[in-house]
């Protein structure tokens, strides 16, 4: 089941459930915000039984979707694939010993990557900084947690780096990964999956640029090294999250060390299972 946030005819945020081409309005149901289903452990069952009310429901081309984030903070693991450990590794001899060693460490990388205010949606711009040579973005499976820690639902991330700032310095990884429209989620949250469902998923990306395809590429959630109960788990470790967090969970595509984002290029992220996360790029 598929949960949302849009907007319709007006500028209210209201709480939704996509079914095939359409959008349920939970919010006249008293759910004004996705929180309560999230955190109350029978969201399953909840939505179920919504769905079989008259309760308001829109076309799902005629609403704005927005980013399925209310105040969760947005973390990132790095190098939990084989291909980010390269990759990072190729960035700067200066780091490479660092990633090498993380990748077989027993702790994770995890790094803080967005407050929740400025995650894009879907068909909102990410960026690419303007003092940066070397952008791409980083299509992951993000894992959506209660405030608890339990693994709740599944929704596409693009964590979008600079790798010539992240290669030049590890220090500087920070500034590499942490700028304005440097997240994107969405289209909305999956639930019910489990963590053998989700590690049968594809995650497929396209950049096109003038409506040229410029990159494809395509990777397996099985590829991801750690468990996603051992991710979420160092997540919470000596930190409390009232309103739950969502963690990227690596990236198993990185396009070739040629290629870099331009403005107005359009970047698509695909888990079928999920759905599409579309947005185009501008410089910030």
């Amino acid at each position: 089941m598929k949960l949302c946030r849009f907007q319709n005819t007006t500028d209210d945020v209201r709480v939704g459930l996509v079914e095939d081409a359409s959008v349920l309005d939970l919010t006249p149901a008293g759910f004004t915000r996705m929180f309560p289903l999230l955190e109350g452990g029978d969201a399953m069952a909840q939505l179920r039984q919504l769905a079989k009310t008259d309760l308001p429901r829109f076309p799902l081309s005629a609403v704005k979707l927005l980013a399925p984030v209310e105040e969760q903070e947005v973390w990132a693991a790095g190098v939990t694939y084989l291909r980010s450990k390269t990759a990072r590794m190729e960035e700067s001899d200066f780091s490479a010993n660092a990633y090498d060693k993380v990748y077989a460490a027993e702790r994770p990388e995890i790094f803080f990557k967005s407050l929740p205010g400025k995650v894009t949606g879907s068909g909102e711009a990410v960026g690419i900084r303007r003092d940066a040579k070397w952008n791409v973005p980083e299509p992951e499976l993000a894992l959506v947690m209660n405030s608890g820690g339990k693994i709740v639902g599944h929704t596409i991330g693009n964590d979008m780096s600079s790798r010539d700032i992240e290669g030049e310095n590890l220090l500087y990884l920070p500034q590499a990964k942490i700028y304005d429209r440097s997240c994107a989620l969405g289209p909305w949250i999956c639930l019910g999956a489990s963590e053998t469902e989700a590690r049968q998923w594809k995650i497929k990306i396209e950049i096109k640029r003038g409506g040229e395809r410029v990159f494809v590429g395509e990777t397996s959630v099985s590829q991801i090294k750690r468990n996603f109960e051992t991710l979420a788990g160092y997540l919470f470790r000596s930190q409390k999250f009232s309103h739950g967090a969502i963690l990227l969970t690596g990236t198993g595509v990185v396009p070739p060390d040629t290629f870099t984002l331009q403005e107005n290029d359009a970047i698509e992220i695909e888990i079928p299972e999920i759905g599409l996360l579309k947005n185009p790029v501008v410089v910030v």
